[in-house]
């Protein structure tokens, strides 16, 4: 790049996608860390690690709707000699003051409230009559009737042994232990685990926004009608859903027509919002390709006063097919990372998994940016794969054979394969051609 033009160097030089994701993730630094509720942290990552401060559950508390007995007083408890006991309370979830269950005793219990002293175990209520003096068919509708005041007689027609039902104290996690650990992605399990510890707040590396817009006068909003020479917009509605199955806030642009001021002044307006702006189309060598324009001249004096002065883009060819077309740079004054990607459907979809999801990532202070891969046997053979460039095609791959099946073409306008894979397949550079049956690597896409 000579940054006294900002315009593209080294014109025949060709990279390879390694180079150039080396390239975008060198220039790619995690979030700042900040607090966020809770709810404000789902896919998250999180920064420290989380210890339990009060085990958890915090007392012994009760499994099942029953009663709290002493075990002795039911050992011997059978359906045709049931244990009568003396009903002296009732603890609900929430109780304070407990009753104290002496020998013959028994308290009323709901699940979740906390076992009285004295008590060893619950007996459901299914395993009594329920206070009725009834046999157990009756226990369901009884107990949900129970009347509030002590006393009456339960009988117990079956033991319980010290502990049954009986949900133990710090039986989860014990006060002290490593509940989370930093890196640990924020879903829902581990919001209900931090709010059951008492943690209202969280500190976490934030969810990257991405701003996601795509270039063409073509370009028509997709439940609009199509004119002569016009094309529904599909580019931006897949890389903003990608960017969101990445774990990013996303927000699409939308289609901007190729005009360099619109695109300039749209670039600008999105710069406030960006953690990493994302473009498709306009990046090759043609007479209208708007993107590259606007972005090679941003260190120019063309572009003094501009929001976006200063910045950096280059244009590359790259060796692979589909996607040999591609920008990144740094722009504005905070220096925001800016993937340009090529217009064609399929490209640009195959580039944003290889560039800028590991990007996304990266911000987000994962330590695994990349896709997995895995080995797989091709059922079809792949011929005619261009010498010199890495070839991504689209695959469905079956888990459970250790296969993988081509869909569709070659092309890069086929977004009906895309849609039907859920794989890429690599064919390396110095690869022209893949029999059936030959080993392959593929890139597994969710």
């Amino acid at each position: 790049m000579n940054n006294a033009t900002g315009r593209t160097s080294h014109q025949d030089r060709v990279w390879s996608v390694a180079e150039h994701l080396d390239d975008v993730l060198s220039k790619i630094a995690p979030l700042d860390p900040i607090e966020l509720q809770l709810l404000d942290a789902q896919g998250c990552v999180l920064v420290e690690d989380i210890t339990v401060p009060v085990a958890l559950p915090p007392f012994d508390n009760s499994s099942m709707d029953g009663y709290a007995v002493r075990a002795a007083d039911v050992a011997d408890a059978t359906e045709s000699a049931p244990a009568a006991l003396t009903v002296i309370g009732d603890v609900a979830a929430g109780s304070g003051e407990l009753p104290s269950i002496g020998p013959g005793q028994a308290a009323r219990i709901m699940t979740g409230a906390p076992v009285p002293p004295g008590a060893e175990a619950v007996v459901p209520v299914e395993w009594t009559d329920g206070g009725t003096g009834q046999g157990p068919a009756a226990t369901m509708r009884a107990h949900s009737a129970a009347p509030e005041d002590a006393g009456g007689e339960v009988r117990v027609h079956r033991p319980a042994a010290a502990g049954a039902h009986i949900r133990a104290r710090g039986s989860d996690v014990t006060e002290g232990e490593l509940a989370l650990s930093a890196g640990t992605v924020l879903g829902p399990s581990q919001i209900g685990l931090l709010a059951a510890i008492g943690r209202g707040t969280v500190r976490v590396r934030p969810r990257p926004r991405v701003v996601v817009l795509s270039t063409g006068s073509e370009l028509v909003q997709p439940g609009e009608a199509l004119g002569p020479g016009q094309i529904h917009d599909s580019n931006s509605f897949q890389l903003t859903a990608a960017a969101r199955a990445a774990g990013a806030l996303a927000y699409r642009v939308g289609a901007v027509a190729d005009d360099a001021e619109t695109l300039r002044s749209t670039l600008e307006d999105q710069l406030i919002r960006a953690d990493i702006l994302v473009t498709s189309g306009g990046v090759s060598v043609g007479a209208y390709d708007v993107v590259k324009e606007t972005l090679v001249a941003l260190s120019s004096t063309e572009a003094d006063g501009s929001s976006l002065a200063g910045g950096t883009v280059e244009f590359r060819r790259l060796a692979m097919q589909p996607g040999k077309p591609q920008g990144f740079g740094l722009i504005g004054p905070d220096r925001i990372p800016l993937l340009a990607l090529p217009g064609n459907p399929v490209s640009s979809y195959v580039s944003f998994e290889l560039f800028v999801r590991p990007a996304i990532r990266a911000l987000m202070g994962l330590p695994e940016v990349h896709r997995p891969t895995t080995p797989a046997r091709c059922t079809e053979a792949v011929a005619s794969s261009p010498k010199g460039k890495r070839q991504f095609l689209r695959g469905s791959y079956d888990a459970e054979a250790g296969t993988v099946t081509p869909v569709g073409g070659a092309g890069s306008h086929l977004i009906k394969a895309m849609a039907h894979a859920n794989a890429l397949i690599i064919v390396p550079e110095d690869t022209t051609e893949v029999p059936a049956g030959a080993d392959v690597e593929v890139v597994l896409l969710g």
